[in-house]
């Protein structure tokens, strides 16, 4: 690594300059957004847990 890299640069936002991120994800074989979800849906929702799967080892 070199000693003069600069810094990266920090970016602040205000609130007034931030905006919604509109998040969808497949259910039933297509895409919907997770706004138009009920009330049960988006809890279920956001009960989900992410995994990774490990590589297959076969050699």
């Amino acid at each position: 690594m070199l000693d003069n890299a600069p810094e990266p640069a920090v970016i602040t936002l205000s609130d007034d300059e931030r905006q919604r991120c509109e998040v969808w994800t497949r259910v039933m074989g297509y895409h919907r957004p997770v706004s138009s979800f009920n009330k049960g849906k988006q809890g279920e929702y956001a009960e989900r847990v992410c995994f990774t799967q490990p590589d297959d080892e076969r050699d």
